[in-house]
This record gives C-alpha cells, structure tokens and sequence, in this order.
C-alpha cells in the first residue's frame, strides 16, 4: 500500500479534528465533574492534579506537543524523494524520542519523592509521600506520548485523520473508566484509579492505536540514531523546547504556587481554570489556527501588504467575537460553576470560592486570542524563537510575583498572576511584532476593543441584576434549576440587548459575528435547491 493515500476533502478532515476536540472537551468537563462530585477540593484532588506537573513538563521539554510541527513538513518532503529514506529519518527520530523521554522517566520516577516536595512546596509531609505514589503511576504514561506523536504525524501525512482524533477520546475514557471502576474491584484506593487511567489511556489511545494504524497502512521501522535530517530536526524543535512560554507552563504554575495557597486551592483553580480554557479554545485558538495557513502563504510569497491586511483582519475580528463571549462569562461565572460542579462533595461553598478565581482568570481570554494570532504570525515567517524567548521571559519575571503575593493573598493572588503574565506575554508580542513590521497590521485594534466595551456593558447590566435578584424570586427553585434559568434567560438577554446595540452603532461587528453563519445557511439553501 503507497504512504500517501488518497487526497480527502480539507472539510471533511476539518469535521472530523473538529467533532473529536468537541467530544474531548465534553469527556474532559464530565472527568472533572466525576472528580468533584466524589473529592470536592482539597485532599486527593489536589494531590491528583498536582501529579501532572512533572510528566506535562517532560512533555513540554522534548517538545512533545509540537513535534508534528516539526517532523510532518521534513517527514513529508522525506517520503516524496525516497520512501526508503524517508522510513531511514522517521526510525532515527522514533528511536531518539523513545529513548530521551525513557531515560528522563526513568530519572523522575526514582526522584519522585524529592520532586514531589519541588512540585508541591505547601503540602505536608504525609500528603507529598501521596503525590510521590501519584507521580510514579503518571510518570511512565509519557513513555507512550512521545513516540505515538511521531507515528500519529505518519497518520497526518497519509491524511488519515480517523485515529488521532480518536486518541484523546481513548485517553479520557480509560481515565473515567478506571477512576470509576478499580475503587469498586478493590483494586484501587482514592484517586489512584484515575491515575492509572492516564496510563491506560496514555498506552492504548497515544501509542497502541496509532502503531496499529500505521502498520496496517505499511509500516518499516528503520532504528538508528544518526541521520543528515536529525539535526535540521533538532534545530526546528529546540525554540519549543527550551521556549518554556507562558502559554505552557501556565498550567503548573497554577498547581505549583496553588500548593502554597492553603488544602483545596489547587483544585479549586484548576476547576476554574477548566472553564476559562473553553473561550481559550474555541475562540483564541481557533483564531489562530485558522489565521495561520493564509499568513504563511502570504510570508512565503513576501506579500507584506497582504500579510499586515490579514493579520489586522484577524486580530480584530478575535477581539470582536472574544470581548462580548469573555465579559457574558464574567458575568455568568457563579451559575457556570454551579451548574457544572456543584454536587456531592462539591458544596455551594466550593462554588462561592471558585467563582472570583474564574473571574479574574477569564479577564486575560482576549490576551489569549491576540496572543494565538500574533505567535503564529511569528510561525508564518520562520520565526520560532522570539515567541519562544519572550513566553520565557514573561514566565521568570512572574515567579517573584508568585512568591510576593501567593502568602498574602492565596488562590486569587495565583489566579491574579496568572491572569498578568498572559497580559505580559500577548503585550510584548504584540509591541515586538510592531516594531518589526510595522503599525498597519495592528491599526485600529485599541479602538475595536474599546467600542466592543461601550457595547457590551450595557448588554451585561440585565444579566448582573439577574443573577442577583433570581435566588430570591426563586426560592423553592432546586439549586441546579435555578442555575440553569440564569444561564439560559441571562443568555438570551445578553445576546439580544447586544445584537441590538451592535446593529444601531457597529454593524460591521454584527456582520463579523453573522456573516459565516449566514453564508453556511445560504450554502445549504442553494444545494438544496439544485438537489
């Protein structure tokens, strides 16, 4: 069977990527619910979530998330000059992939004890022994991650979409799976069944199913160590390696100095953090993502006016989606919470302490967005570093605000630095980018961002006196009913009051929100015609 099969349909692999993130997330928000539910904040939730600190940052130091990025374009250019030579360059990197992350596993799993007091500064004794018992169930899962990436880009270039969209529907649902089920067999204690979820999920869904896909497709592993191609590898890869940014470790710092902050904060900004990474993915990300082909077709073709236009384009249309979605989320963060978490041993209390924690999280979304789309205007002209050095700039200069306000101000002094480095690392982005190339590409955002305010405040007055006013209106309400009236009432209000002010004084906002609903109804409409 030839490696590269078939051309398919762009939207038809589009729908499938699309359709597995969605599901991911979906099985992600019910993981966490199982979790509260049945640990609330603090004790074993916090160990647990604490776990992925060290395995999520070996990952991050072989470049584990990006290293599609890196091989799929040398891999591909491999094969259409010598398949033969092409499995040669693809064994050589599956081989080094193994055997660094193997090796540093190896190295963490016998240190987990002293790591664990690294990762975990504010747990006492007894509870950093149960995060070291944590870390060595989690650890080996990064074993399987590193080399089912490589076989998964062989997936991406052979347009086979099917399994790598799988894959992390697998994952989470070994994790619910034996979180659930070995408590019940005794086979388990607390959360360690989730622990040995990730393991589960880690070996069956990132490793297992995609070298089952790839052999069935033709499969010649070639091992070696040494290859003219390794160190074109390397260089590409290593800004992602030691370009430890802000978007990556953003996550463990919240674990990290979450530790510091009293028993339950760790959990309770994780949980908050859970929902502000929603807006993060399905607006900032996609910005990005969907920005990114049409700049480097630009850079490529040093078509520098068109590439200020489409830049410019896509920031300001991230900012006039993002504004409105991040201030309604604002607004609506107790009902989101409850609705989402409440329960079990998850009390009203919980929600009560997550809420200021989401708020003051979700006020660096639309950094998020600027952030995605500038990065990738880097990407799009070759420029992997100075994303890279300025993520880690931003990441060093935070850790001393960390550790001045953490002591003082607990969970909201975490969420609250989080929240500045993200401001901190979009800012110099975009001043460094606009240095280099120019004001064209960012005229006009500032006042986009401040007509999108005038717009939005007043759409969110209602939904504030909602909210305030509903638990005394409502006082027979079931608290989950009633949560669900405020989101489903203060969002249609909302949207409605916005709509009309966007219509009276910024139609070209309503026509960016609109337009690509309208064109897909007007697609529809005219294939149904013609049928």
């Amino acid at each position: 069977m030839p490696l590269l099969t078939s051309r398919q349909k762009m939207g038809a692999a589009a729908l499938i990527m699309a359709f597995s993130v969605l599901v991911s997330r979906l099985m992600g928000l019910v993981r966490d619910k199982v979790i509260s539910w049945q640990f609330g904040a603090g004790g074993e939730a916090d160990i647990y979530f604490s776990a992925f600190v060290v395995p999520d940052f070996l990952n991050y130091l072989l470049a584990g998330g990006y290293i599609s990025i890196t091989l799929i374009p040398l891999l591909a250019g491999c094969f259409e000059r010598d398949e033969e030579e092409g499995w040669r360059f693809f064994g050589t990197v599956f081989c080094w992939a193994a055997l660094a992350i193997a090796v540093l596993t190896a190295l963490a799993w016998i240190g987990a004890p002293r790591l664990s007091e690294w990762v975990a500064p504010g747990f006492e004794p007894g509870r950093r022994e149960r995060l070291a018992v944590f870390l060595r169930i989690v650890l080996p899962a990064q074993v399987f991650f590193l080399p089912g990436a490589c076989l998964s880009a062989v997936l991406y270039i052979r347009r086979q979409f099917t399994v790598p969209a799988l894959t992390p529907l697998v994952y989470n649902g070994c994790i619910l799976l034996c979180g659930a089920l070995l408590p019940r067999l005794g086979l388990a204690s607390g959360m360690e069944g989730f622990c040995w979820g990730v393991l589960a999920g880690a070996a069956l869904g990132a490793f297992l199913l995609p070298w089952l896909a790839v052999r069935a497709g033709g499969l010649r592993l070639r091992p070696g160590l040494s290859h003219p191609l390794l160190g074109r590898f390397l260089l590409l890869a290593l800004p992602f390696m030691i370009g430890q940014s802000v978007v990556v470790l953003d996550e463990q710092f919240v674990r990290v100095f979450g530790s510091l902050a009293g028993e339950g904060a760790v959990s309770l900004l994780n949980y908050a953090r859970r929902i502000m990474m929603v807006p993060v993915g399905v607006v900032a990300q996609a910005a990005g993502v969907a920005s990114f082909p049409f700049l480097a077709s630009l850079a490529a073709r040093g078509d520098t006016r068109g590439f200020h236009h489409t830049l410019n384009t896509a920031l300001r249309n991230s900012l006039i989606v993002v504004i409105p979605v991040t201030a309604w989320l604002v607004a609506a963060s107790g009902p989101i919470l409850g609705f989402i978490f409440e329960g079990g041993s998850f009390r009203a209390a919980d929600t009560a302490a997550t809420t200021p924690l989401l708020q003051i999280m979700l006020l660096a979304v639309p950094f998020w967005a600027l952030q995605q789309v500038t990065g990738r205007a880097f990407y799009a002209r070759q420029d992997t570093l100075t994303p890279a050095v300025a993520g880690t700039l931003a990441s060093v200069l935070t850790v001393p605000v960390y550790l001045a306000l953490v002591p003082r101000w607990g969970a909201p002094g975490v969420a609250l630095v989080t929240c500045l480095s993200l401001v901190l690392y979009a800012s110099a982005l975009l001043i460094i980018a606009r240095r280099r190339w120019g004001g064209d590409a960012f005229e006009g955002l500032a006042r986009t961002a401040w007509r999108n305010l005038a717009l939005t405040v007043p759409a969110l007055a209602p939904v504030w006196m909602l909210i305030l006013v509903l638990p005394a209106w409502t006082p027979g309400l079931p608290p989950l009913a009633r949560q669900f009236v405020a989101l489903a009432v203060g969002g249609s209000v909302f949207l409605a009051v916005y709509s009309l002010l966007a219509r009276r004084f910024a139609p070209d906002f309503l026509a960016v929100l609109l337009d690509p609903v309208l064109r897909r109804l007007r697609r529809r409409g005219a294939a149904g015609g013609s049928a």
